[in-house]
């Protein structure tokens, strides 16, 4: 190997360095790298910047689009609460659990998914007085096993494609030697359905023993500002008619059903027989992100307003704000003050001296250095935040109303997504864009809000990472890291070789991200199948399924580093459960790739 090759080597090595060390993010340590290699003029421009370019990002970035139309229009959370149900044991709550993630996480970005499911789940858990230890655990695995079974499953495998396919148009002779073409939808179905299968079977086996059970993190350090909040509930609303328990309103994350008002009459101390009216006005006590999670439930709105408050085309949103020794509000009473008159907003509670002001709202006085909990419209922070009415205002995050009346569009678009990826010609990419141009056109997610929702970071690490993947393939070292793996391996035929490059994937995604690790051990994937003249394609369906698979540490993937507080876990936890269910991964792949597509 020349100079170019060793200052490549010494690029990767610092990449990783930096990652290990938590101190850089992925983005920055990834650009890092790629720039030393463009100003040591190892990295042709051309080629280091390939990868901003490359159709697997792009579509990555409309997948993120989508799932923020789901997200939105509560369509993925309207699927959830239907699909967890009020199982009796364990192994029941499991499979209920990890069956439908996996389905879902088939389709919908995995993260995505997650984080949909850690607030329902924690208050689910609450419910049935189980330990979210033993839950946490297996939905994040269950969402990554899901992940493996689809092309759009995960980012790693979508980037392999695009990869792969980018590799067939610069190798056509190889091709057509192996009859290669691009990956159809469901080609690494043939690896992830068995290995999903697989790992849930698994966990329900082993997460008894393996999985101590734990109090989430959360209960140890406090809740934070509670608010009273009173909601009426509406005729449209799915809980009418279902009793507490029924309409799972009896143990909200982070929420405590205080009373029910219905009509002239008080309802203390609320049965979970209790059957839900309409008209009912629910009195809930809890933090702030609680009262964001219970907005989420369709038909419940805010009991101070018989009226939407948010401006026409916003949706409405929460929103924090310190009432200031110089406000008008000083001295009144919530009714006195004409405060949505004025303001155009709500107040759903009142924090008063770290605790909840009780009594019914317009009847509570405010004084200065209230925290008011308000509905408001989107643009009130920015609005509010200088004048002199109050010291702060923030918006809490994530706290905009689903758009309810299109979520049966958001699952429509997803389905078309779906379709034309499994049944259509119609390049990948371009069947994403035209998706997520659908959700924002059709109004099921606002175009500033899908911006949002792209996680920039993330693609930033791809398109870097293939930047260089392909100067290790230019400088020699993807084929010196192959023959080197064929030194070692070789005796054990093509077999071994698939297993090696498997494991050395693997391994190399818990320290990197599952996207870095897919890209950087593409080239040599490559160059091992090429230098040892076997078709290349197990070895790509075996690399998707290794770099997705990231079970061994808490920071090997980003669902399993959000499920590490709710479920109260130490690090060796994750190494416990996931160093077996990593090789009984690896053993499906590297024998079912191999015979469903030949060496």
């Amino acid at each position: 190997m020349g100079l170019a090759a060793w200052i490549t080597i010494a690029a990767i090595v610092l990449v990783v360095v930096a990652l290990l060390s938590n101190r850089v993010s992925p983005d920055l340590a990834m650009m890092g790298g790629l720039i030393l290699l463009l100003v040591t003029g190892v990295a042709p421009p051309r080629e280091a910047i390939s990868g901003f370019a490359e159709r697997a990002v792009i579509m990555i970035a409309a997948i993120y689009i989508v799932a923020a139309g789901l997200t939105e229009t509560g369509a993925t959370e309207l699927l959830v609460r239907r699909l967890l149900g009020q199982p009796r044991s364990y192994l029941t709550a499991q499979v209920r659990l990890m069956v439908p993630v996996a389905i879902i996480s088939a389709f919908l970005n995995t993260t995505a998914v997650v984080a949909m499911y850690i607030p329902l789940v924690s208050g689910w858990a609450r419910r049935l007085r189980m330990a979210p230890s033993r839950l946490f655990i297996p939905l994040s695995f269950s969402a990554i096993l899901g992940g493996t079974c689809t092309l759009i499953g995960t980012s790693s495998n979508i980037t392999l494609a695009g990869l792969y396919q980018s590799w067939l148009e610069g190798n056509p002779g190889l091709a057509a030697r192996f009859s290669l073409t691009a990956p159809a939808f469901w080609y690494v179905a043939v690896v992830g359905v068995p290995s999903t299968i697989a790992g849930i079977g698994y966990l329900l086996l082993a997460s008894r023993r393996l999985i101590p059970e734990r109090a989430p993190i959360e209960e140890s350090v406090g809740r934070g500002r509670e608010y009273r909040v009173e909601v009426l509930v509406q005729e449209s609303s799915p809980v009418v008619g279902h009793t507490i328990a029924e309409a799972g309103l009896r143990h909200l994350p982070g929420l405590f059903l205080a009373q029910i008002q219905r009509g002239e009459d008080l309802l203390p101390a609320v049965s979970p027989e209790e059957r839900v009216l309409a008209g009912d006005i629910l009195i809930f006590i809890g933090a702030v992100d609680s009262v964001r999670d219970l907005r989420r439930i369709r038909g419940l709105v805010p009991a101070t307003t018989a009226l939407p408050i948010r401006k026409a085309g916003r949706q409405g949103t929460l929103a924090e704000a310190v009432v200031s020794p110089l406000s008008p509000l000083i001295g009144q009473t919530v009714r006195e003050s004409r405060f949505r008159t004025l303001y155009n907003a709500v107040i759903l509670g009142v924090h008063r001296a770290g605790r909840w002001v009780p009594g019914k709202i317009g009847d509570i006085r405010l004084h200065p250095g209230d925290t008011l909990l308000l509905e408001t419209h989107a643009g009130f922070a920015d609005a509010y935040r200088n004048r002199a009415d109050f010291y702060m205002v923030s918006e809490v995050p994530e706290s905009r109303e689903p758009r309810h009346e299109r979520a049966w569009m958001a699952l429509g678009i997803l389905g078309l997504l779906v379709g034309l990826l499994a049944f259509s010609s119609l390049d990948r990419m371009v069947a994403a864009l035209g998706c997520a141009a659908l959700m924002v056109l059709s109004r099921c997610v606002p175009w500033t809000v899908a911006r949002k929702n792209i996680q920039w970071q993330v693609l930033i690490v791809i398109a870097a990472a293939i930047g260089i993947g392909r100067t290790m393939e230019h400088t020699g070292v993807a084929a010196a890291a192959a023959t080197g793996i064929i030194d070692l391996f070789s005796s054990f035929g093509p077999h071994g070789l698939l297993v090696a490059v498997y494991l050395a994937t693997s391994l190399l995604a818990q320290l990197v991200s599952n996207n870095g690790a897919a890209v950087l051990m593409f080239p040599v994937a490559m160059s091992v199948a090429q230098s040892a003249d076997v078709s290349p394609l197990p070895f790509v369906i075996s690399l998707m399924s290794a770099a997705a698979c990231s079970f061994i540490t808490p920071i090997a993937y980003q669902t399993n580093l959000m499920v590490y507080g709710p479920g109260g876990y130490r690090f060796t936890d994750y190494t416990r459960v996931g160093l077996p269910l990593t090789l009984i991964v690896c053993g499906i792949a590297t024998t079912l790739a191999p015979l469903v597509f030949p060496f």
